[in-house]
């Protein structure tokens, strides 16, 4: 039977995700999705549109294989056939599944920076993200609902309610908590562990409601590559190349992550933030706004949107908010200051603007609805 939810769902990353048009090309590059049907919906209405569709389907299990004994050149041949795909199209639909989200967690960490840098980089980094206008999702799959602690069928009524949101609503409500970030200079972030200090002085702000993320709903910016200071811990476990993090805690001095410890893997926490030296220093700050998201799932995609958190990112900027911080690594790491997370408090220049997950100033509070008390 035809699910018409994978209809809405094709429909939003076409039309207002990618807004592609009669005439363009786009890419469709999916992973272990459990059934083809998302894949040939978009695929009919790329048609229906007079488009081009160019299709990469693509196995977890086969891209261990590859990554387990790379080299260079292992890496870099495909690579190159992949950017001057990248390089011909408008536009990049990226949905991955997952038969098993560890799939990647026994391959070194040398391997994965391999990876980084002569394959994601030069095709993602370099071309994807400046010159396409791209979207990325996951995929409902039984390894996701179990990681979200969900039975499937209430998962997939969970996943396709917030991934078909009202994103014209949402970026709507987003707009005055542009204008404030944008005006801002001095930023304050406290929460158990956390004491974290930065300037956001004249970095442009990005309100995001489904254009390049699915599902959405963040307002991100970066901070001054050199202003930050303190130190802050994450209570949100992150899956970063296969392995799941916990507990990391960073230390700043002049911008630079000169301190880096976590409770399971240290020594692979810090060969990444060694890869390059851009990957020791701040890409991005966010504020996740998406209140139908509340608890963490060991999805970045989905727990850096989630209500009441921020996430502050190691390594590259994107161009849109750039702060100048260049790196293979872009590693979203989110902290929830909801009351029942611990807490927090975020300051701009001396105002207090969000306590315990709540947005204060009275323009902001639709960023409040549906957040529980």
């Amino acid at each position: 039977m035809r699910d018409h939810r994978i209809d809405k769902l094709a429909q939003t990353l076409i039309h207002h995700s990618c807004r592609l048009q009669s005439g363009q090309k786009v890419l469709i590059e999916a992973f272990d999705l459990p059934d083809p049907s998302l894949v040939c919906r978009l695929i009919d209405e790329v048609y229906r549109l007079g488009a081009t569709p160019l299709v990469s389907w693509k196995s977890n299990q086969i891209l261990r294989s590859l990554y387990k004994n790379a080299t260079e050149e292992s890496m870099s041949l495909p690579a190159r056939f992949e950017a001057a795909a990248m390089s011909e199209v408008d536009a990049y639909i990226g949905i991955r599944g997952a038969a098993n989200s560890n799939e990647f967690a026994d391959v070194t960490a040398e391997r994965m920076d391999l990876y980084q840098k002569h394959w994601w980089q030069p095709v993602h980094i370099d071309i994807r993200v400046p010159k396409t206008r791209w979207v990325v999702l996951r995929y409902p799959t039984p390894s996701f609902a179990q990681a979200a602690g969900r039975s499937c069928d209430d998962f997939e009524d969970f996943y396709f309610d917030v991934c078909t949101a009202d994103y014209a609503k949402m970026s709507a409500d987003l707009q005055p908590l542009k204008k404030r970030m944008l005006a801002a200079d001095q930023v304050r972030i406290t929460a158990p562990g956390t004491d974290l200090t930065f300037s956001i002085k004249d970095i442009p702000v990005i309100p995001c409601a489904g254009e390049s993320n699915i599902p959405d709903g963040e307002c991100f910016t970066a901070p001054v590559r050199d202003s930050v200071n303190g130190v802050i811990t994450f209570n949100t476990a992150s899956r970063y190349q296969g392995v799941v993090f916990e507990g990391i805690r960073f230390e700043f001095v002049n911008g630079k992550i000169v301190n880096a410890t976590c409770r399971n893997a240290p020594d692979r926490l810090n060969l990444i933030l060694d890869s390059d030296e851009g990957a020791r220093y701040i890409g991005e700050w966010s504020f996740g706004t998406n209140n139908r998201i509340l608890h963490p799932m060991l999805d970045t995609l989905f727990d850096e949107k989630i209500g009441g958190s921020f996430h502050l990112t190691p390594g590259n900027a994107y161009e849109e908010a750039d702060n100048g911080n260049r790196s293979r690594v872009h590693w979203d790491l989110v902290l929830i200051q909801r009351a029942d997370y611990g807490g927090g408090e975020i300051w701009f220049d001396g105002e207090l603007i969000r306590e315990d997950g709540f947005f204060i100033p009275a323009d902001l509070q639709p960023l409040n609805e549906g957040l529980p008390s």
